[in-house]
């Protein structure tokens, strides 16, 4: 059986990860950041095509990358943050804590996270810090801890109920 203080570790391990991720990201200088965003748009864009096929010019494919630019890269932040809410939330319960400090100690680290997150960006060239990126990075983190809390009542409703 593995050891309890390892439990809690190896639980932590994934959360860190993510934070790495999440800080090389930031990370990336504006031009470059924004690079790889059009990039995901523009795939984004060609499969929404070929599901529903639409009729457009190269030049207005471009301007659709630009505007479909900014939705992508706000929900790459609410994403982000969702998958790191659940596992944040998962490492605080395998310590032990539950109840409503769960909820509490999950949402105000990914808070924490995200704030700093964007101070880090002051410091990366092009980038800056904003407040709505804030919002939705805790609105995305919110969103994993409540349905992270709602398929652990599924879960365990469903232990309850072993013959």
């Amino acid at each position: 059986m593995v050891n309890f203080n390892k439990k809690k570790f190896l639980s932590w391990v994934p959360v860190l990860l993510w934070m790495l991720i999440i800080f090389s990201l930031s990370a990336q200088p504006a031009m470059e950041s924004n690079g790889l965003s059009k990039n995901v748009t523009k795939i984004i864009i060609e499969i929404i095509g070929k599901i529903i096929p639409f009729d457009i010019e190269s030049s207005t494919a471009m301007d659709l990358v630009s505007q479909f630019n900014h939705i992508v890269r706000k929900f790459a932040h609410f994403s982000a943050y969702l998958v790191l809410g659940v596992l944040v939330i998962n490492a605080f319960r395998k310590c032990g804590i539950n109840g409503y400090k769960l909820f509490v100690f999950s949402i105000i680290f990914c808070v924490i996270y995200a704030s700093s997150d964007e101070i880090h960006q002051l410091f990366v060239p092009g980038r800056g810090c904003q407040l709505k990126d804030v919002i939705i990075d805790s609105m995305g983190a919110l969103t994993g801890i409540v349905i992270y809390e709602i398929l652990s009542i599924f879960v365990n409703r469903g232990k309850d109920f072993k013959m």
